[in-house]
């Protein structure tokens, strides 16, 4: 199984872009809470090693890779609140993060590698879409390795505060346990009214929202 390296950045290095944000984000298929991007510029001469993407890592070794991303990198994390999520559809919030992560750097990048297959449309930088980015590009491993930390912790924040949903451990998904919160505890401010589990419960008036 092959593993993400820096070809895609050494190939806009060499075209003459000084630095390479790989951008990344997490949280598009939950019902509830933020949509989170982590953009990233990595520095070779301290590179973390067993960057991957954040799918194939355990939670603790996700931990210890983002303090090491976080201590010796170029980084920002950025969200998208359930509020624009409903209002731009979780698409174009996705986008909206990620142009906030790429915004929160020190470095301006000279090029930005996102993973997945579309660009964000208001993207000031130019940009290279690239598809299971996560597994090809270390910049794009180490972001989605920041974002999903950072949003994992706040759900486990907001899990304290609505006890019951289960998002300590299932971050928001639509487990079953979850689904069948919904219906004996209700629905939060932090669920998306716009998703369709959300809304045809609040439609058919089983419920009203908490």
């Amino acid at each position: 199984m092959s593993l993400p390296d820096y070809a895609l950045e050494q190939a806009a290095i060499d075209s003459g872009a000084r630095f390479v944000a790989g951008v990344d984000e997490v949280g598009r298929g939950p019902l509830a809470g933020p949509v989170t991007a982590a953009a990233v510029i990595l520095d070779m001469t301290c590179l973390p090693e067993g960057l991957n993407d954040s799918k194939k890592l355990t939670a603790k070794r996700r931990d210890a890779l983002a303090d090491a991303i976080m201590a010796g990198c170029d980084w920002a994390v950025a969200h998208a609140t359930v509020a624009e999520i409903d209002e731009l559809n979780i698409l174009r919030a996705s986008h909206l993060a990620m142009c906030r992560a790429i915004s929160g750097l020190r470095q301006r990048p000279c090029m930005v590698l996102v993973d997945g297959n579309l660009l964000p449309r208001d993207l000031e930088q130019p940009g290279q879409a690239v598809v299971k980015g996560d597994a090809r590009s270390l910049s794009i491993a180490a972001a989605s390795i920041l974002a999903k930390v950072a949003r994992d912790r706040i759900m486990v924040d907001l899990a304290q505060q609505h006890p019951g949903y289960g998002w300590e451990g299932n971050a928001g998904y639509p487990t079953k346990a979850h689904r069948q919160a919904l219906l004996d505890l209700g629905v939060t401010p932090h669920h998306r009214r716009s998703f369709a589990p959300i809304h045809n419960i609040l439609c058919k008036g089983l419920l009203t929202s908490s």
